[in-house]
């Protein structure tokens, strides 16, 4: 008989094979038990329990005149919880005592109850249910055993379309949003969150922590017990720059507008703040946080139109450029501002005829006269001596062509024209795109926001800031979270007596041009009409303006653009004069004028003004 006797090089195998085993399972027992132990009893947990969410109160939004612009209510959801009411009758005549006072289909009703009665599970009968039918529904938790009524909170935008651009609105996640929050603990996946505007850009800020019902399950999922109801922590409240007043004003005017359609823009030339937003058409944010039958009721038929025209809109600027070619032509030094060229209502480019609005002629004019009767011949003729390339760079410098900043999704940077882009393109610049890039047409694109930072420099000295809208945040328990502030971005390099000949013209423009208008009296208003052409349809309407009280430093600038208005002088100017009449009242009134009478939001329940904190 042989003795065979294993290799030792085999059984040195073995023993690495076994020791690397051990290795593997001691290192997968450490990983379950110490690693990922809070992982994995979270899991435990989660399948120990179940939750039934209250949504929390999302932060309040104030102007800065402290009026509640979106607040929270109370909101009413029907839960049934299974282990009461066991029987087929009992059940029956639950759901028939519900479907009445809830409006529901019987059988529906019926179905759902018997489903959360066979599965042990709780179950929303119905959600957004209105304070009236409250009494209705508390007498019959007495009487069928199950039933509860829970409070949630439910957004609440109290006067409709009223700064909806701005404020934006909450919707229902959908399954892109939840799978980048599927790990917050404070999303589920029929959460609301912000869609639009500053709902969306402070949605982190404004989500509160929510609340719940827990729920105690066995192991296949039944119902044993309700552990707690935990309570919720409202989102932080946001206060505005806006001026309610100045809003409304704003609001006012483009509704009574020959279109209805366009947008206005105030800032704070000292600061960037805004002091008014609007865009119209505008929407009511109600619209998406109403339940099926109310939605119905109000939306029959109607497209929610939330293109952001102050924002997204880009348009020719029309005449309101000529203070971008203004610049050109004074820091050129080709032409002397007393110079005079002779209109006699249009200019001979030789291969074509370009007209002036004025269409009997301005007749010999200066760059005083030309600004102020804004005459085309006048800047077809400077701008030529100036060049195109010229007014190509202040057009870059008046940042045309680049976005304002606004934390705003979606926002256009509008267009540059000019010869560089044309070389670029290995493409022609004529005479006559000179004569068109002088008085703001051609490819020359401007939005209500640019046009809104472009006078603002003016009032400043050339200064633009980044435009913001929130003054601060302050938590719910009233600690200051954050205070906005002042930033700024780039500055217009002109000469001191370049600042002094631009704004004697725009001066004019309203003492004796084309900007009377927007003539108020205790104040100085310095502003620029503008038409721009539109190969859709009628011209647009432009008017951009900054005014001062007792030589103080201006405090508000504003852009206005009227789509298919026509003329800047009677379109668009007398929006501007109510919007800066409304921000100034306080100055005005205290040089013995009644400020003009501006109605202010009109909504259900108007909100009076109210200190941080709390939940409406």
């Amino acid at each position: 008989m042989k003795d065979r006797q294993i290799p030792q090089e085999r059984l040195d195998l073995l023993w690495i094979l076994a020791y690397a085993a051990a290795l593997l399972f001691i290192l997968r027992l450490v990983n379950l038990q110490v690693l990922g132990g809070a992982h994995y009893r979270e899991i435990a947990e989660k399948n120990r329990t179940q939750i039934i969410a209250q949504a929390a109160p999302r932060g309040r939004i104030f102007s800065a005149d402290e009026v509640a612009l979106v607040t929270s209510k109370p909101s009413f959801s029907l839960i049934y919880f299974p282990g009461q009411a066991k029987t087929g009758p009992e059940i029956d005549r639950m759901a028939r005592a519900l479907a009445k006072p809830l409006g529901a289909d019987y059988d529906e009703l019926r179905r759902n109850i018997y489903k959360a009665a066979s599965r042990e599970k709780p179950v929303r009968l119905a959600e957004n249910l209105p304070p009236k039918i409250m009494l209705a529904l508390s007498e019959l938790k007495a009487l069928y055993p199950g039933v509860d009524v829970i409070v949630e909170a439910r957004r609440y935008y109290p006067f409709g379309a009223y700064l909806s651009h701005l404020v934006g609105y909450i919707g229902r996640m959908d399954a892109r949003e939840w799978d980048s929050r599927s790990r917050d603990k404070n999303y589920s996946m029929d959460s609301r969150l912000g869609k639009a505007g500053l709902e969306q850009m402070y949605e982190k800020e404004l989500k509160g922590k929510d609340g719940g019902i827990y729920l105690e399950v066995d192991s296949r999922g039944k119902l044993n017990r309700v552990l707690e109801s935990r309570k919720w922590i409202p989102g932080a409240d946001i206060f505005l720059t806006i001026d309610s007043k100045a809003q409304s004003a704003a609001e006012e005017g483009l509704k009574k507008s020959i279109s209805g359609k366009g947008a206005v823009v105030a800032l704070d030339p000292r600061s960037g703040a805004v002091l008014a937003f609007a865009s119209a058409p505008d929407y009511d944010p109600n619209m998406f946080v109403l339940s099926g039958s109310e939605k119905e009721g109000l939306s029959a038929g109607k497209i929610l139109p939330e293109f952001n025209v102050a924002l997204q809109g880009s348009y020719p600027p029309g005449s309101i450029f000529k203070i971008i070619t203004s610049a050109a032509i004074l820091e050129s030094g080709r032409v002397s501002p007393d110079e005079k060229f002779y209109c006699p209502g249009y200019y001979d480019a030789g291969s074509r005829i370009f007209k002036c609005w004025q269409k009997k002629g301005h007749g010999q004019v200066s760059f005083i006269e030309g600004l102020a009767g804004s005459c085309d011949v006048y800047f077809y003729c400077a701008g030529q001596r100036a060049g195109a390339l010229a007014i190509e760079r202040f057009s870059r410098a008046f940042r045309l062509g680049q976005t304002s900043g606004i934390p705003l999704p979606g926002e256009k940077a509008g267009n540059v024209f000019g010869p560089s882009l044309r070389a670029a393109r290995k493409s022609y610049w004529f005479i006559g795109d000179t004569l068109n890039q002088a008085i703001g047409q051609g490819e020359t694109l401007m939005t209500p926001m640019q046009a809104a930072g472009l006078i603002a420099s003016v009032a400043n000295g050339g200064i633009f800031h980044r435009p913001y809208y929130v003054d601060r945040i302050v938590k719910s328990d009233g600690q200051l979270f954050y205070q906005g502030k002042s930033e700024t971005l780039s500055r217009v390099q002109l000469k001191d007596s370049t600042w002094e000949l631009i704004r004697e013209g725009l001066h004019s423009v309203v003492l004796e041009g084309t900007g009377q208008a927007a003539k108020i009296t205790g104040a100085e208003i310095y502003g620029k009409t503008g038409t721009a052409q539109n190969p859709q349809g009628k011209d647009h309407a432009w008017f951009v303006a900054y005014a001062t009280v007792n030589n103080e430093p201006s405090r508000i600038a504003v852009a206005v653009l009227v789509e298919h208005g026509e003329h800047g002088a009677s379109a668009a100017a007398p929006i501007a004069k109510a919007v800066i009449e409304a921000a100034l009242r306080s100055e005005l009134s205290s040089k013995n004028r009644p400020a003009a009478p501006v109605a202010p939001p009109q909504g259900p329940g108007l909100p009076q003004p109210a200190s941080p904190g709390g939940i409406i």
